[in-house]
């Protein structure tokens, strides 16, 4: 296994999730896709339809770093519920996939907005460590809003490059767990895979880091899953990324 003080040093970048590696935001997220999903499966008929999203379980298996529309797609197929998949201009209110997603996104950006990001302190350390060390870095997100939350905790100037949810959009990007977001990333800052780093928290994160065929993948463990991050694709698996800062 290796060590994971000197795991990063023999590689020229480091790919970065955003939600759940650097940002807090993760908690964001699970709680805003509950309160959006809750809120649509009250006005189903049927009561399995009707039971309540669970962060522990539906999160993790069906929309933990998923493109946001898949994500909804995703869901909504484990519930058999079928809807229309719409347009990305449907008002949040619209029910087809685009709509709920637009909800969700809309409840992201409020919370944004009240201040509830909080960077990691490990991860900023570790961040600032490898910024000293010329080390190449990227956050890799399917979040549209990982610009702001980059520029609310503080990390924006960090990092060499953005791939998140917009640039794929633009891009035709497939999202995690293909590898295409981080393999543009590479690309972007002209190392190849290789010679890279994937750090994702998310189970489809990792087996986009493994599918890429990249240098190392290392799993970010938030919540007790880390053996399933380990059957997915990690390399190594650390509960704070301050456990990767060298010696």
């Amino acid at each position: 296994m290796a060590d994971s003080r000197t795991a990063l040093l023999p590689f020229d970048a480091v790919l970065f999730d955003l939600d759940g590696v650097l940002t807090s935001t993760a908690r964001i997220h699970a709680a805003c896709w509950k309160s959006m999903f809750d809120d649509f499966l009250r006005r189903r008929a049927s009561d399995r339809q009707s039971t309540p999203f669970d962060i522990e379980s539906d999160y993790k298996a069906y929309v933990d770093g998923k493109p946001r529309y898949e994500g909804v797609r995703s869901f909504l197929e484990s519930r058999s519920i079928e809807l229309p998949y719409g347009s990305p201009d449907d008002h949040p209110d619209t029910e087809s996939v685009c709509g709920l997603g637009n909800r969700k996104d809309e409840l992201v950006k409020q919370a944004i907005a009240a201040g509830k990001v909080e960077a990691y302190p490990g991860s900023v350390t570790l961040v600032r460590e490898l910024r000293k060390r010329k080390m190449l870095m990227a956050v890799v997100s399917s979040s549209n809003n990982c610009k702001e939350v980059l520029d609310v905790a503080g990390l924006a100037d960090l990092f060499d490059a953005r791939v998140d949810g917009i640039v794929a959009t633009e891009q035709g990007l497939h999202g995690k767990p293909t590898p295409d977001t981080y393999l543009y990333a590479a690309r972007t800052l002209h190392v190849p895979p290789e010679r890279a780093v994937v750090v994702d928290d998310a189970l489809a994160g990792v087996e986009a880091g493994r599918a890429g065929g990249f240098g190392l993948v290392v799993g970010v463990d938030r919540g007790d899953v880390g053996a399933a991050l380990r059957q997915h694709g990690a390399d190594i698996v650390v509960t704070d990324l301050a456990e990767l800062i060298p010696n």
